[in-house]
């Protein structure tokens, strides 16, 4: 089902480059997906394939919890008089509590070809499923990430690996709950661990980072040690951080710190472009500005914060400042690197009542300016070269299905935005490049039928105890 691409090189009447859309581009790259050539305004060479519609930079994905899919769409039923982030989480940890590595990693494999086959090229995995259903650690400590790095290789899609370190229920040292006890690791296991997935990663063409879960998961004194460590082991490499996603967690680090969140991680962290700031849903003034100036990436989940009743990101404030940003499917209520783009600017709409809010002076096209700049801020948090289409990025891009009805006939501004806002959640993606090699054709991965197979397999054994 995969056709191989010929001479690593593709051609494109309509492409969006860094700078914008050009038109009759050529991609050459090298043996290992480097590219190495971005040329517009060429003639289609002989024997190099012809893209089947418009291309895109292929999106990162900066925020997954894999094994989260497996329940999406199950807690949809009201189990209190209020249902909050709160009550969800209480289902998702019971759910946590039955995966096996196989079950993880047959969820974890179904979710990235799906991530593909809906424009995503690239994945960070924010890894908290540490341990053995009993809290012990397995004989193998990283049982369950190998098994999601296998599931990365095996569907094709570029990894950056971030081992969450989980250590507390609440601010103050509060002790985890019996619930947690997959997630809970001390700070010199969790560095071991790195060191222990180090080589597997280089080896993968994956990138390694560390993802403390959360201030009220994370005292001071470890998140201190964890940071200093990490430096030991990778001075660059990148840091993501839940933080300000819920009110009651503002309200709880005040009553703590007398701080905010992000103001209180801003004084005693060194924030900067390493770092990836997901949710950052409830900030005041200063930490929108002083939170952009630090050059640390917003991860925002438009769909898993819609779905959870988290609240509405300031887009505008976080813009005004100069802050980059990118987007994150998380939880993976939905599965759509589109759908994330639009929930985002809807959700801008609703709070502002204004049209076309991420639009820019620049690129008055709200998809465009949307794609280029999710690109960009999701390539900083995976800290992989997966930048857009220059040269040094990686080969990753995704071809639209000029045939779709929804974007039939139009050039590749208008096609992207058709994309975007009017394709109705199908696909009008054709093709999926990953440093150069096919991973989707003609709208389907390879291997989507072994990928749906054991999804639903691992997904029925987890509900229902069926064998």
């Amino acid at each position: 089902m995969t056709a191989p691409s010929r001479n690593h090189a593709l051609f494109s009447a309509d492409a969006l480059l860094p700078a914008g859309w050009a038109r009759n581009v050529l991609l050459r790259w090298s043996g290992d997906g480097t590219l190495v050539e971005v040329l517009p305004d060429q003639r289609a060479p002989a024997g190099v394939d012809v893209a089947a519609g418009p291309l895109l930079p292929g999106m990162p994905n900066l925020h997954s919890h894999a094994f989260q899919r497996g329940i999406a769409g199950l807690t949809e039923f009201r189990a209190r008089d209020q249902d909050s982030f709160w009550s969800w989480r209480a289902l998702m940890y019971r759910f946590a509590l039955q995966l096996d590595p196989a079950q993880l990693e047959a969820i974890a494999f179904g979710l990235y070809v799906e991530m593909l086959e809906a424009g995503y090229t690239s994945v960070c995995e924010f890894h908290y499923v540490h341990h053995d259903r009993d809290g012990r650690a397995y004989a193998d400590d990283a049982e369950l990430a190998l098994a999601v790095m296998r599931a990365a290789r095996r569907a094709g899609i570029g990894l950056t690996l971030l081992p969450v370190l989980y250590q507390t229920s609440g601010f103050g040292g509060k002790p985890p709950s019996e619930d947690q006890r997959r997630f809970i690791r001390t700070t010199d296991s969790m560095l071991a661990l790195l060191e222990r997935l180090k080589p597997q990663c280089e080896a993968q063409g994956a990138r390694l980072g560390l993802a403390p879960h959360s201030l009220r998961a994370v005292p001071p004194d470890p998140l201190r040690d964890a940071l200093a460590g990490l430096d030991a082991i990778d001075a660059t490499a990148p840091i993501h951080i839940h933080i300000a996603e819920q009110t009651q967690e503002v309200d709880d680090c005040v009553a703590w710190s007398g701080q905010r969140p992000v103001a209180w991680l801003l004084d005693h962290a060194r924030i900067d472009a390493r770092w990836c700031l997901v949710h950052a849903t409830h900030m005041d003034a200063d930490e929108y500005r002083l939170g952009a100036a630090s050059r640390a990436v917003a991860g925002l989940c438009p769909t898993t914060e819609a779905n959870l009743g988290d609240g509405i990101f300031d887009w505008s404030r976080w813009q005004a400042a100069g802050g980059a940003w990118g987007v994150g499917s998380d939880s993976h209520i939905g599965v759509n690197a589109a759908e994330e783009l639009m929930m985002l600017e809807y959700g801008q709409r609703l709070s502002t009542r204004r049209r076309n809010v991420i639009a820019t002076p620049w690129q008055p096209q709200v998809a465009t300016a949307m794609t280029l700049a999710a690109v960009q801020g999701g390539a900083q948090a995976a800290s992989r070269p997966v930048a857009g289409f220059a040269v040094g990025q990686r080969a990753d891009a995704v071809v639209l299905d000029a045939s779709h009805p929804a974007i039939a006939g139009l050039s590749g501004p208008d096609a992207l935005s058709a994309h975007v806002f009017a394709s109705h959640r199908t696909n009008a993606i054709h093709s999926v490049y990953v440093g150069g090699q096919v991973r989707v054709h003609a709208t389907a991965h390879a291997e989507r039928h072994a990928a749906r197979e054991g999804f639903r397999q691992a997904r029925r054994q987890l509900l229902n105890g069926a064998p």
